[in-house]
């Protein structure tokens, strides 16, 4: 395996461990504080820096299945970050987050797990 591969390798498992806990944070709490908006971030962070890297050292096309359900993952994260800090920014830490933004990070994140899974078992195959 190219290292390249290595290294998005390790920044998706960090990805998968911030968005986690930003969004149980937020699913727990109903809340969107900072704590929730950090982790929401690095997960970001580490999401993109990972993607860059499996398109770098992959010898397949960009727009192969997985890659394809891998771009819906990240644009849904990347829209429920951005969704995060407006929430925050409008309305502060101490209002509950409503039912519409509380189900769409429930399912950005699913979605996103789906991709990491089905990325996990091609990596295995």
């Amino acid at each position: 395996m190219e290292t390249i591969i290595k290294i998005g390798v390790v920044a998706v498992l960090f990805a998968l461990t911030f968005y986690s806990i930003g969004i149980f944070t937020e699913q727990r709490k109903k809340l969107i504080n900072k704590i929730v908006l950090i982790f929401l971030s690095l997960g970001l962070f580490f999401d993109i820096a990972a993607t860059s890297c499996m398109i770098v050292g992959s010898n397949n096309s960009m727009f192969t299945f997985h890659g394809i359900i891998g771009y819906a993952g990240l644009i849904a994260m990347t829209i429920e970050t951005i969704l995060a800090y407006r929430f925050y920014f409008k309305n502060g830490p101490s209002i509950k987050v409503g039912h519409a933004l509380h189900q769409y990070s429930r399912f950005a994140y699913i979605l996103w797990v789906i991709v990491f899974i089905t990325g996990s078992m091609l990596a295995m195959k």
